[in-house]
């Protein structure tokens, strides 16, 4: 089933099998995956296609500098006729939300997303309400450099269970789009959301041995050490690192983790929940680099049982 969905996004996402592995791997996982680059390379697209695959409720939301948190959660409205309030629910209440350009909002916006990304609920005027079951923020942003914009802070970007990067299109993809032109491609929805919620429990079966779990501590506690790091991953990145490797390995057909999986998702994991010094920035290092390299530097003990599998 993993197979026929990533082929389906595949149909309009051309060339990036990596990101839609990522990206299911994040909802398979229950979390949210911020996208950040240059305008044009298919962010707002991958969004879309991922909710047209899932037969779910899906919401737009383009984030602008004059967008209120009202706007994103609902808002109270006075009926005459019952001479109630009555509450209209805003875009949030859907399984998959893309928040399109999110840094382009206030801060004060940006927040609204918080409560219900990290608890799958909303509070407006005192009453609670739950969010259904699959639950995403696919958010997508500029880099901060473009003019406009507002970076997200660190608690929101906390929530983020990964960040990833479209990037440019290869040669010989880029001509397959130029083949397509402008010709929409319909894609069908293959899934409903209770294939997707059973997939998500079977996610949860997925074997980590203990030599896999020190790893991932192992890389969290390094960053809280290096010299290059001024504000280093929190516990809530372990427990993204680890339910993500436990997704990942599912995608790629085993019951069990293996230490390359940790390997390949921690710098989309953990390298936007830091902040580097200045210095490391000065010597031409970023965080996705940083991240990459601490790493490696960390040696796995290998367990004979997994080798054996």
């Amino acid at each position: 089933m993993i197979y026929k969905i990533r082929e389906n996004i595949e149909k309009i996402i051309i060339g990036k099998q990596g990101v839609i592995e990522y990206l299911l791997a994040a909802l398979l996982a229950k979390g949210h995956v911020l996208i950040e680059d240059v305008p044009g390379v298919g962010k707002t697209t991958l969004a879309k296609a991922l909710a047209k695959t899932i037969d779910v409720k899906f919401s737009r939301i383009q984030f602008t500098p004059d967008l209120l948190p009202t706007d994103v959660v609902g808002v109270s409205i006075y009926n005459q006729k019952t001479r109630e309030f009555e509450f209209m629910h805003g875009p949030i209440k859907a399984n998959i939300i893309l928040a399109d350009e999110i840094n382009r909002a206030s801060p004060k916006t940006q927040s609204s997303l918080l409560e219900a990304m990290a608890e799958r609920q909303y509070t407006v005027d005192g009453n609670t309400y739950k969010l259904e079951e699959p639950f995403i923020v696919i958010a997508t942003q500029n880099p901060v450099e473009f003019e406009g914009t507002f970076p997200l802070p660190e608690a929101q970007l906390d929530r983020f269970m990964m960040k990833l990067s479209m990037g440019y299109p290869s040669f010989d993809n880029e001509i397959s789009i130029l083949d397509r032109g402008n010709s929409a491609i319909q894609i069908d929805s293959i899934v409903t959301k209770e294939i997707i919620d059973d997939l998500s429990k079977e996610v949860l079966k997925v074997e980590v041995k203990m030599n896999v779990k020190k790893f991932i501590v192992e890389i969290i506690h390094k960053t809280r050490n290096s010299e290059d790091i001024i504000l280093p991953a929190s516990p809530r990145a372990s427990q993204d690192l680890y339910q993500a490797s436990k997704a990942l390995a599912f995608i790629k057909g085993r019951d069990f983790v293996i230490p390359d999986d940790v390997i390949e998702l921690a710098p989309y994991i953990i390298s936007h929940r830091i902040i580097i010094n200045p210095e490391t920035k000065f010597r031409g290092l970023n965080e996705f680099k940083i991240i990459y390299d601490l790493v490696r530097t960390i040696k796995v003990d290998i367990d004979e049982e997994i080798q054996e599998k």
